[in-house]
């Protein structure tokens, strides 16, 4: 896989399986209170922890898992049946209970602040995506890839916080039709991706695609 090929997998995925479009409702709720810099705030905060945790995961995970003395297959079998979970909500346009669930939600809007919890983990850097940064970085053959990682979870950080901060600002710039269309969209690819992991993982393979 050549890098430019490496960098298109490491973004889409992970902007797929972190998917802030979808977590606009909830950051819209539990902030119901909260002034427009309040929340932008919040929002520049969580993004700030969501990639500072899926970085330090992109750069251990591998070594904890070893120490752990668990397998690369046995970690994208599991990665993949976590995404998959994922993907199925996703089809259904519902967000995930893997990303969050409504408790939680409920439990963010009595508090005075969300940033970190459950807005930063785990609606933005949840299972889900700390699997997915793990499973790419395992992907990486040398550090040129492993810092073009990096730079994508960055990227999809700045995204993440654009989004919230667009929809903290009381802008409606997707319709909520279209935003269950790309809902589902990204579902189906991020279905295909848990399917080649678990083909991956159960073939041994250490590469991303089998051919």
């Amino acid at each position: 896989m050549t890098l430019t090929e490496y960098g298109v997998l490491a973004f889409s995925s992970l902007f797929v399986i972190v998917d802030p479009i979808a977590t606009v409702p909830a950051f819209l709720a539990m902030t119901a209170r909260d002034t427009i810099p309040q929340r932008l705030r919040m929002a520049r905060v969580a993004c700030l922890v969501a990639v500072g945790i899926l970085a330090a995961f992109g750069l251990i995970g591998q070594w904890l898992f070893a120490l752990l003395g668990i397998t690369l297959p046995a970690l994208q079998i599991a990665g993949a049946l976590v995404l998959l979970l994922v993907a199925l909500d996703m089809l259904r346009a519902q967000r995930s209970p893997v990303q969050g669930t409504e408790a939680e939600t409920a439990e963010g809007a009595t508090k005075d602040d969300i940033a970190v919890t459950p807005l930063a983990v785990p609606m933005l850097a949840g299972p889900a995506a700390i699997s997915t940064v793990i499973l790419l970085d395992a992907q990486a053959v040398d550090w040129t890839y492993r810092a073009l990682l990096l730079t994508c979870v960055a990227l999809v950080g700045l995204a993440s916080y654009l989004i919230l901060a667009i929809s903290a600002s009381g802008a409606r710039w997707i319709s909520p039709l279209a935003e269950k269309i790309i809902t589902r969209l990204m579902g189906l690819l991020l279905a295909a991706l848990a399917v080649q992991f678990l083909f991956n993982g159960l073939k041994g393979e250490g590469g991303l695609f089998v051919r």
